[in-house]
């Protein structure tokens, strides 16, 4: 007789979860091809080869490369969050909240996820579907960062100051991202953010002993 566990492994997959599947392998191959290729260079006949199916399984899934953009946009932030999570578990631990939280946000704009995003971020200019997706998405992984940070700053975030503080240093990391794409030199950007936090954890600093009188 077999059992419960053999049982679940000969299971066959449903058609929801063979369809989640696909759609799940198609857009982790437009996310690579994006890293790889960028905007320009992802084209469907790349991204079926990366995902290893056929053309016309991803036809069925997704009829054009807008569409699997489109849906790859959705795809990132899910898997953005994701990660923002894991990594915020991992800093709790450090005692002092102001280089814990300058760390959180460099650790959350770092690996294939982001360069995926800055590609979709830079084509949204001249593409206003892209664009609208973009602007529908970004502020759940906004949230998420915020409801993170809030986790490293208990009871003191919703000040506004504080607020100011995180925006202003996230805002200026993607800057320094962004131009480490030209440069190609993460180790320079390392040294520039390092740099800016000097100023950033000030303010930040500053911004928290100043909130309980606020």
């Amino acid at each position: 007789m077999r059992t419960g566990v053999e049982r679940a492994a000969t299971r066959r997959r449903t058609q929801a979860e063979r369809t989640a599947a696909m759609r799940t392998r198609l857009l982790d191959a437009t996310v690579e091809c994006l890293v790889t290729y960028g905007y320009a260079g992802t084209t469907t006949p790349r991204i079926v080869e990366i995902a290893g199916v056929t053309r016309g399984a991803q036809v069925h899934h997704f009829r054009s490369k807008e569409d699997l953009v489109v849906a790859a946009i959705e795809h990132l932030a899910e898997q953005r969050i994701q990660a923002a999570i894991r990594q915020n578990g991992r800093l709790l631990s450090s005692p002092d909240p102001v280089p814990r939280v300058l760390d959180f946000l460099w650790e959350s704009h770092q690996g294939d996820m982001f360069v995926a995003t800055i590609e979709l971020w830079v084509a949204a200019r001249t593409d206003d579907v892209l664009a609208r997706e973009v602007a529908r998405v970004e502020p759940m992984v906004n949230s998420t960062l915020v409801a993170a940070i809030d986790q490293l700053l208990p009871n003191t975030f919703s000040h506004k100051r504080i607020r100011n503080a995180i925006f202003t240093a996230m805002d200026a990391l993607r800057g320094i991202l962004v131009v480490s794409f030209v440069d190609r030199d993460l180790d320079l950007a390392r040294r520039r953010w390092d740099r800016a936090c000097v100023d950033l954890g000030s303010a930040l600093a500053d911004a928290l002993k100043a909130a309980p009188s606020e």
